[in-house]
């Protein structure tokens, strides 16, 4: 196929930044919808029409780079999340409220991000948080005010459940009382979130690869899960969408099983296999043993389990949950064996990924409430090194912009990755 010419690509751009330009106009002709507290298969996200990917889309243009910039203003038509990480209770209720009230007026549900916990990220690359748990509840007051009456969807804390602070360090949380702050702190968020009473509300959980099926599903009801509408996978991380998928059903089971199962199992998270598990392996008297990574051609022992010991519990009885599919078209990352001798951080702008499958909350999938993408494409994970003691990340040759930071080739990379391939949102 011969090439377009440079006047026809350019001709494209315009076109697909005239679209993105007018897509509020677009979506306020949707009709509107009853009041209603949870996400359903017919549940239209807003798109912020002056995103970062909007305005990269621009620069590109203004630049001469055609291609990028049709692919930035095709990202710039798709829903993403919106993250409130700081800032004072007044501060936080000003922003939140004003993009709700965007959302409104074009009628459509935004999705937003509670990220101010304290102790937050293990004082990592994303480390911050509120001074305090009376400052944090404070905000969330002010987050949940800011919200009002409005439709919403609030994705509270991510890795807050999974990475507790006594998981940060041997001489982190000696005595257990930061962590029994932190679980109670989300456990408040989650209850004042859902109080608004058009606001869906999901408990970030970590993702296929960390926390085990049983440890989770305690974890989470001990943060208050069961106060909200579910809880979310994979966010900021590019595991496959259907790992996720069938790891959170498991987990949903695992929650039932001990809170509403057999009596000889309340309380016995520990019991559900989990995505480690494999009965090949020999048994030391609990569900199976460690198999790591999780891999999921042993999956079928985990699935067995569940199918003799839990069965189909009553749909309407189980949480749901949304997946991040922002970053997760490619799957997940590998290194090269022997390139790294110590830990990779996969995780971390990991290479070489795409967008994955484009935000709905008409999934199709059992218990999955919606494809979101809550970590915005092109925001940096932080300055990874991968271990190697320098300030250098050897996957780019740079020092990786910090948290949170737009990073335009990043951008560009995972929309010309993406899978299925990036097209125009109509």
């Amino acid at each position: 196929m011969k090439p377009r010419s440079p006047r026809r690509r350019a001709a494209a751009v315009t076109a697909a930044l005239t679209a993105c330009a007018a897509l509020t106009a677009t979506q306020a002709q949707a009709q509107a919808t009853p009041a209603q507290e949870a996400i359903t298969p017919a549940t239209k996200f807003y798109v912020d029409p002056h995103s970062k990917a909007a305005k990269q889309a621009l620069v590109d243009f203004a630049n001469g780079d055609v291609e990028n910039a049709a692919n930035m203003a095709r990202l710039a038509s798709w829903p993403q999340a919106e993250w409130f990480t700081e800032g004072t209770p007044d501060e936080v209720r000003v922003k939140v409220n004003r993009l709700v009230r965007r959302a409104r007026a074009v009628d459509r549900t935004p999705v937003l991000v509670a990220y101010d916990v304290p102790g937050r990220d293990c004082s990592q690359y994303s480390s911050g948080g509120a001074a305090s748990s009376a400052a944090y509840r404070t905000w969330i007051d002010a987050f949940a005010a800011g919200v009002g009456d409005d439709k919403a969807v609030v994705v509270v804390e991510p890795d807050g459940v999974a990475n507790l602070p006594k998981d940060c360090g041997p001489t982190t949380d000696p005595t257990g009382e930061l962590t029994a702050a932190r679980l109670a702190d989300l456990a408040y968020a989650v209850k004042t979130l859902k109080a608004r009473p058009r606001t869906t509300v999901y408990l970030d959980a970590g993702n296929v690869q960390w926390r085990s099926v049983g440890d989770i599903a305690q974890r989470l009801q001990d943060a208050g899960v069961q106060y909200g509408d579910g809880f979310s996978l994979n966010v900021s991380n590019n595991h496959p969408t259907d790992h996720n998928a069938r790891y959170g059903t498991w987990v949903a089971k695992c929650i039932w099983f001990a809170t509403e199962g057999p009596e000889q199992a309340r309380g016995h998270t520990d019991w559900c296999a989990s995505q480690y598990y494999s009965s090949a392996a020999p048994n030391d008297g609990a569900p199976g043993n460690a198999v790591s990574p999780a891999d999921p051609t042993t999956w079928r022992w985990t699935d067995a389990w569940f199918d003799q010991n839990v069965g189909t519990p009553p749909a309407d009885e189980l949480h749901h949950f949304v997946i991040d599919t922002s970053r997760n078209g490619r799957g997940a990352w590998t290194p090269a064996p022997g390139k790294y001798s110590g830990d990779p951080e996969t995780w971390c702008n990991a290479p070489g990924r795409g967008l994955g499958p484009r935000p709905t909350a008409d999934t199709g999938v059992p218990l999955v409430d919606a494809y979101l993408w809550v970590k915005i494409p092109g925001e940096s994970d932080g300055s990874c090194t991968r271990n190697t003691g320098g300030t250098i990340d050897p996957e780019y040759g740079i020092v990786d912009p910090p948290a949170g930071t737009w990073w335009p080739d990043q951008a560009h990379a995972l929309a010309r990755n993406a899978v299925p391939r990036l097209t125009f949102n109509r």
